[in-house]
C-alpha cells in the first residue's frame, strides 16, 4: 500500500482551504493550522465581497494581463526582463529570483481562472455581475453569491468531508528542515509553551504582515502609525510566514514598500468602512487645502493612489467634502460603508469648526474651487468632463460647485487591505531561494506569495489566492497527474 504524502497548510483563507482541499482530492493527508478560532476562520477573504477581475465565469477581463504588465515592477532592467521572451527552462537564475511580476506566473492566473472558478462551482458555489460599491468602473467584475464567507463556508465543509484535520488556535512559528535541507514540517505554538511539530509538505498560506505593527514600521516608516487593517482578518496577519521562508533564503517579489490601500472612515469599527462617494465632492487636509484631483478617472482606477496620499498627510487623515447636491447621485449610499453618520451643518464656517479645520482656510478653498468650476452637463455614473479651469490640483471629472447646504463631511484615513511584498514563487507556487531554485518541499499562495508593485490590479487578490492555493495543493501532493 502507498503510504500517502502529508501535507500541512498554514491558514484558513481562500488559499489555505483552496489549497487543503485539493490535496486532499488528490490523496494526501492534510492538516491545517490557523492561528483564529473556528468561528473566525477565514483570514481577510471571510469579510470581503470576493470581486473577481473577470469577464465571466470562463474568461478574464480584457485588461486583466496588461494591467499586470504595466505594475510588473519599477525601472526594471531590460536586459533582464528580454530574457523572459525565451523559455522559462532557459531563464538565468538571476531572472528566476528577480523581484518583478512574472509573466509566467501571471500567465498561469489567467489561464487557471476559468478552471479554478469551476472547480468551486462543484462545492455550490455561484456567480454573478452584483451591484458594488464601485460607482463607476473601468472593468469588468463578477463575485461569488454570499462574498468571501461563502467560499470559506463552502470549502471547509468539503475539507471537513476529505478529512482534513483542522487544528485551530494554532500559530505556526518555524519551519523544520530534514539532513539534506528539505523542509519537512512546521513548529507550532497551541496551547503550551511546549511547540508540537506538524510533519508534511507546507503550503504557506498565512497572509501577509497587515496585522504586525513591528514589521509595518520597518517597511512604511512613520507612516505606518497611521495605517491599520481594512478587516478585522487582517489582525491576524502578522507575518510569520514571511519570516520563516526568507530565514530560509527564500527570494522575494512584490514590493514591500507599498499595501493595498482603501479610504476609510477611521471612526467606523466594522469591517471596509469605506468612503468611495470622494469623486463627487471635495477632499481637504487639516489645514482645509485641497491636495489631489479626486476625479482623475473612475473610482475603481483611482481610489489606492488617493488613500495612499492621504496617509502621507500629516496625521494620515483628510475630510470629503459634499453638498447637498450629493444626492443627484442616485444610490451614492452604496459607496459609503461606514456605520458612522456624516457631519453636517448648515454652513462652511459651522462645518469647519465642527471638524476643527481653520474656517478662514476651508472657505478660502471652497471659493477657489466653485470659482473654477463651469457649467456643463453632471453625469455621475461616466467620466463626464465636467472639470475645473485654472486650479491645481485640478478636479478632472463631476466638478459640481461645492455652495448648496446643507454641507456633509466624513473624515478619511488609509486602511491597509493587504500588503504587496511577499515570496517569489514559480507557476508551481514552489517557492524561489536566491538563486531561483525552488526549495523542496515548500510551496506560497494567496498573500503569502508575493505579485503587486505600484497599482493593485483590483479584483485579483481571492482569485490569486484560489487559484495558486488549487495548484499548490495539487503539486504538493505528490499524486497529482
Amino acid at each position: 500500500m502507498v503510504e500517502k504524502n502529508r501535507v500541512v497548510v498554514v491558514g484558513c483563507g481562500i488559499a489555505g482551504l483552496s489549497a487543503a482541499v485539493s490535496a486532499a482530492e488528490f490523496g494526501a493527508d492534510v492538516t491545517l493550522l490557523e492561528r483564529s478560532t473556528k468561528e473566525e476562520r477565514g483570514g481577510n477573504t471571510r469579510w470581503t465581497e470576493a470581486f473577481m477581475r473577470m469577464k465571466n465565469e470562463k474568461e478574464v477581463a480584457d485588461d486583466f494581463i496588461e494591467h499586470f504588465l504595466a505594475n510588473a515592477g519599477c525601472h526594471l532592467d531590460p536586459s533582464l526582463i528580454n530574457e523572459t521572451a525565451r523559455n522559462y527552462s532557459e531563464w538565468p537564475s538571476i531572472v528566476k529570483a528577480l523581484s518583478f511580476a512574472d509573466p509566467e506566473v501571471i500567465s498561469t492566473l489567467a489561464t487557471e481562472a476559468g478552471p479554478t472558478l469551476s472547480w468551486l462551482k462543484e462545492y455550490g458555489i455561484q456567480f454573478s455581475v452584483m451591484p458594488t460599491y464601485l460607482l463607476t468602473q473601468s472593468t469588468t467584475r463578477i463575485c461569488p453569491v454570499g462574498g468571501g464567507l461563502a467560499l470559506i463556508e463552502a470549502l471547509a465543509d468539503r475539507a471537513e468531508k476529505l478529512g482534513v484535520k483542522f487544528q485551530y488556535e494554532t500559530t505556526a512559528v518555524d519551519l523544520v528542515c530534514d539532513d539534506h535541507g528539505s523542509v519537512a514540517g512546521i513548529r507550532a505554538r497551541k496551547d503550551t509553551i511546549k511547540p508540537i511539530e506538524v510533519m508534511g509538505k507546507v503550503i504557506l498560506a498565512s497572509g501577509g504582515f497587515e496585522g504586525n505593527a513591528e514589521m509595518q514600521a520597518r517597511y512604511y516608516g512613520e507612516r505606518a502609525r497611521y495605517i491599520r487593517p481594512v478587516a478585522r482578518g487582517g489582525y491576524y496577519n502578522r507575518g510569520e510566514g514571511l519570516r520563516m521562508a526568507l530565514n530560509l533564503g527564500a527570494s522575494t517579489c512584490g514590493d514591500f514598500s507599498e499595501y493595498h490601500a482603501q479610504p476609510i472612515d477611521p471612526r467606523s469599527g466594522v469591517s471596509e468602512p469605506i468612503v468611495f462617494n470622494f469623486p463627487y465632492g471635495i477632499l481637504v487636509d487639516r489645514e482645509g487645502r485641497r491636495f489631489i484631483d479626486e476625479a482623475s478617472n473612475t473610482v475603481d482606477a483611482i481610489y489606492e493612489n488617493v488613500a495612499r496620499t492621504i496617509n502621507k498627510l500629516p496625521g494620515g487623515v483628510a475630510y470629503l467634502i459634499c453638498d447637498a447636491r450629493l444626492d443627484e447621485v442616485d444610490n451614492w449610499q452604496r459607496s459609503v460603508r461606514s456605520d458612522q453618520k456624516p457631519i453636517m451643518a448648515d454652513t462652511l464656517q459651522d462645518l469647519a469648526t465642527q471638524l476643527e479645520i481653520p474656517v478662514a482656510s476651508l472657505t478660502k478653498t471652497v471659493v477657489e474651487f466653485n470659482a473654477a468650476t463651469s457649467d456643463g452637463p453632471f453625469s455621475p455614473f461616466e467620466l463626464d468632463g465636467l472639470a475645473t479651469e485654472y486650479l491645481n490640483p485640478p478636479k478632472s471629472n463631476w466638478a459640481l460647485p461645492i455652495a448648496i447646504g446643507p454641507f456633509r463631511a466624513w473624515p478619511v484615513s488609509s486602511a491597509n487591505c493587504f500588503t504587496f511584498g511577499g515570496l517569489r514563487c514559480n507557476a508551481n507556487a514552489q517557492i524561489l531561494d536566491g538563486d531561483g531554485r525552488p526549495i523542496p518541499g515548500i510551496y506560497a499562495a494567496g498573500e503569502t506569495m508575493g505579485l503587486y508593485y505600484k497599482s493593485y490590479t483590483g479584483a485579483t487578490s481571492v482569485l490569486r489566492g484560489a487559484v495558486f492555493g488549487r495548484i499548490a495543493g495539487r503539486h504538493a501532493s505528490g499524486l497529482a497527474s
